[in-house]
């Protein structure tokens, strides 16, 4: 019997050192692998906001108007946009319809809705302005020096032919490439490229982020029409309906 109580214990001690072991070993991991679950959550949290901003397929044609959240800007409400020192296109700062878009260049609905924001300018002339904010999402990592060349291209009167061209190629993004289309649109390279690195710009793309999160801006596209928040790649009926409402107002 006392043999047996021996061997029980042998076999024991063992068993108990090794559930100690695989115990550590899975708090251990559990630690490691923390971080990144914590930085997939917060980039699950942004690619879902700009989902849920796309009409579904099954919805019906006529535009919705969007609900209010707590972690986003409420649709019913109109919020203050500094848009001192952006690029805009379309009418003058008197417009009566003011359209300020915060875009990511890696972003594929911000390139979806490129074609709309054309649309409404030829349906709507000089009645609109649209102002370009830089929203560079951190689950896309081609997007910061994307946004670079285009306040560098700003700086020389160029944004939006350098904004289009990043847009029209969003499959091949690089700096190399954001150079050549430099050159293409005739700019001046040596400026071009101290520019791209200068802190200010950085500092231009940073002050446009923030300010996207102090309106809780945090997928793209997102607009503010008049004040009046849009999200995401929405239809052009869907800004008709709150332009022509604005319009209405006078």
């Amino acid at each position: 019997m006392a043999k047996n109580e021996d061997n029980a214990q042998g076999v024991g001690v063992p068993l108990i050192i090794a559930a100690l072991i695989l115990g550590g070993a899975v708090v251990g991991g559990a630690l490691l692998i923390r971080a990144p679950l914590e930085a997939v959550s917060a980039e699950l949290a942004q690619m879902r906001d700009t989902v849920e901003g796309l009409p579904s397929a099954a919805a019906p044609a006529a535009p919705t108007r969007q609900a209010a959240r707590p972690d986003r800007p409420d649709p019913s409400k109109r919020y203050e946009v500094n848009t001192a020192g952006s690029p805009s296109r379309g009418g003058p700062e008197s417009a009566p319809i003011q359209i300020v878009e915060f875009s990511d260049f890696q972003c594929p609905f911000c390139g979806r809705v490129t074609p709309t924001l054309k649309q409404i300018e030829d349906e709507y002339g000089d009645k609109v302005r649209i102002v370009f904010k830089h929203l560079p999402l951190s689950i896309h990592p081609k997007a910061p020096a994307a946004h670079a060349a285009s306040v560098a291209a700003h700086r020389q009167g160029k944004f939006w032919e350098m904004h289009d061209k990043i847009f029209a190629n969003q499959r091949e993004m690089s700096p190399e490439k954001y150079r050549s289309y430099a050159e293409e649109l005739g700019l001046d390279l040596a400026q071009f490229d101290k520019d791209v690195s200068d802190p200010a710009v950085k500092k231009k793309i940073q002050d446009d982020t923030s300010e996207a999160a102090r309106l809780l801006v945090r997928g793209t596209p997102g607009f503010f029409i008049n004040g009046r928040f849009l999200s995401g790649a929405q239809p052009f009926a869907a800004f008709k309906r709150l332009i022509d409402e604005e319009l209405e107002k006078g």
